[in-house]
């Protein structure tokens, strides 16, 4: 084959159509970035310490600048090709597939082995970067300052080996799909400073509990009670101790393996309750609806609350599920009291402080505008005060003050996030109903039928008190259950009241 007079003077060692401005540019970017990606995945094989960025760096940003690279080259080669076939100045002809030529021939293998190489390197890299948007690391530490707070409680929860994407997106890939939709308008609220602070909760689109709670945790295999120890220090200068051991009646059943019973009533399979929430926090309930498998259907109305039925078309009805009541599994924000109550019993901190528990509290619920600034008014606060109200304790205890700060300073940082305004305040725990109505949405004795049948405000519905440590040091303890006594004489206003109108915060 003769030679092409455009290919005359010094052999190329690739076709005239590659040598082109805009071809070398988006070679020399693809290479560059191939080269960083080679790189950063042999730093990171070779560190001890696995770093988040470095991931989205290596498997989603540089990839991307990849693939522009090989489509500017692609476009500067055929931009030739069709200035040629226009007859307009260029550098080079139509190119001729010619194995015996050695510069074709190189350039055929070096596009082919290319060619090879980038699809490997795209689908490890896509799947890569599947898999680490998918990581723990990558939904906790990536918008640090965002997630902070979920991460840390997180850490620090029963779920703790739990990957994050197990609860919040489960199986299958219309969720998976779902997730990432959801997560790019994440990443634009982050980068242009649109969040909120708090983090909005609960989350609205969040995946039913049957779908991933209860693949691990399934109702229908509760069965029986649960003994619960709760213990409680007084906020006045001897720190009274008083306990309480409940039976849970946590039941469970249905499925045909035992008859639905105890709090996990509500989750068998054959009961279907659905409900109006008329506020964000699912606080407020004034419509209930109970279905059984044999179609029985009932509508519980709250006597007290102002909602017209004639809008429940305009309202989202919710159907019961685990995290009504389980809405804080994981990202838990425990209030100081409960905090400082488990640290005086489990010996962190030095109970016989006087008045340490009260202290502790009202320092730990005092307004801060940062986390630094929470910490160091910690630690000059319960200095100064025994400094100033028990100079020689100060003098001879430094010890368990450096113990009792270190411990309160610990449980703030891992509870209360003053930047992101993160506190047990913004984040409800439905569980029970000492901080939040919880129990008591429903069950408070106004939600009632049309024929009288009314959800009990009844405490045995879900535990019975066994035993009670009173704060006089009497032990009262009955299989059969004791009457509760309030540690503080209020007489029966604890029937009437709900615990959170003083206890809430």
């Amino acid at each position: 084959m003769s030679a092409d007079p455009q290919d005359a003077g010094p052999r190329r060692r690739f076709p005239s159509s590659f040598y082109n401005t805009i071809t070398l540019a988006g070679t020399a970017l693809a290479a560059i970035s191939l080269g960083l990606i080679l790189f950063l995945m042999a730093l990171e094989a070779l560190s001890h310490e696995h770093k988040p960025y470095m991931g989205i760096i290596a498997f989603v940003i540089l990839p991307g600048f990849l693939v522009v690279g090989l489509v500017v080259a692609a476009i500067g080669v055929l931009r030739q090709q069709r200035r040629r076939k226009l007859g307009l100045p260029s550098t080079d002809r139509l190119p001729r597939i010619d194995l015996n030529d050695p510069a074709q021939l190189r350039a055929s293998v070096l596009v082919g082995t290319g060619g090879v190489l980038f699809l490997l390197l795209t689908g490890f890299g896509s799947f890569k970067a599947y898999e680490y948007t998918d990581s723990d690391q990558f939904c906790g530490t990536v918008c640090h300052e965002v997630m902070k707070p979920e991460y840390t409680a997180y850490q620090a929860s029963p779920h703790a080996r739990v990957g994050c994407v197990e609860c919040h997106i489960g199986p299958g890939a219309e969720w998976f799909v779902r997730s990432k939709l959801s997560g790019a308008y994440q990443v634009y609220s982050v980068m242009f400073d649109k969040f909120s602070r708090p983090i909005e909760t609960p989350i609205k689109n969040l995946r039913p509990s049957r779908d991933t709670c209860e693949q691990c945790h399934w109702p229908a295999h509760f069965a029986g009670e649960k003994m619960v120890i709760h213990d409680y220090f007084a906020s006045e200068e001897g720190n009274d101790h008083w306990r309480l051991q409940l039976l849970m009646r946590i039941g469970g059943g249905g499925a045909g393996i035992a008859p639905a019973h105890g709090s996990h009533w509500h989750m068998a399979e054959e009961v279907e309750v659905t409900y109006v929430s008329t506020d964000d926090k699912r606080e407020d309930i004034p419509w209930v609806r109970l279905r059984l498998a044999d179609g029985t259907e009932k509508i519980y109305r709250d006597t007290e609350a102002d909602f017209d039925e004639a809008t429940l078309p305009d309202h989202v009805l919710r159907t019961m599920d685990c995290i009504d009541c389980h809405n804080r599994p994981t990202h838990h924000y425990n209030p100081p009291s409960r905090l400082v109550n488990t640290a005086l019993q489990n010996g962190v901190i030095a109970a016989d402080l006087p008045g340490i528990k009260g202290l502790l509290v009202g320092l730990m619920e005092a307004d801060y505008a940062t986390e630094d600034e929470a910490l160091a008014a910690i630690d000059a606060g319960v200095r100064g005060h025994y400094l100033d109200a028990y100079p020689e304790l100060a003098a001879g205890r430094g010890a368990d003050l450096d113990k009792a700060v270190a411990a309160a300073q610990h449980l703030f940082k891992t509870n209360i996030f003053p930047e992101m305004r993160v506190s047990w305040r913004h984040f409800p725990d439905h569980i029970g109903h000492l901080t939040t109505d919880g129990c008591f949405r429903c069950h408070d004795g106004n939600h009632t039928t049309d024929e009288g049948e009314t959800i009990r405000r009844d405490c045995n519905l879900c535990h019975t008190i066994v035993s009670q440590e009173r704060i006089s040091g009497d032990l009262v303890e009955s299989l059969a259950g004791v009457e509760y006594q309030h540690p503080e004489d209020i007489g029966d206003d604890w029937k009437v009241l709900n615990c959170s109108e003083c206890h809430g915060g």
